[in-house]
């Protein structure tokens, strides 16, 4: 999937703008192929060498809008 492709790196913001972390992955339905969920690593040069385990499912609903970087709706911390 391209847009799966595009969204992965993209950093997440909340409503407040702070960065919460980057896409590291998207979960998709296999039937409907449509995104689920965001899987998001916490950034830094720890998980770009494969050692942080600190990873935050935001479930896709909670996306407002994604450009430059992903937007959350409010609520989201």
């Amino acid at each position: 999937m391209r847009i799966v492709e595009e969204i992965i790196g993209k950093e997440v913001l909340d409503s407040s703008a702070t960065i919460i972390g980057k896409v590291k992955d998207v979960e998709t339905d296999p039937e409907t192929q449509k995104i689920e969920a965001l899987v998001l690593g916490k950034g830094g040069i720890s998980e770009g060498l494969g050692l942080s385990k600190g990873e935050t499912i935001v479930p896709y609903d909670m996306v407002k809008k994604i450009g430059d970087k992903v937007l959350l709706k409010s609520g989201v911390e």
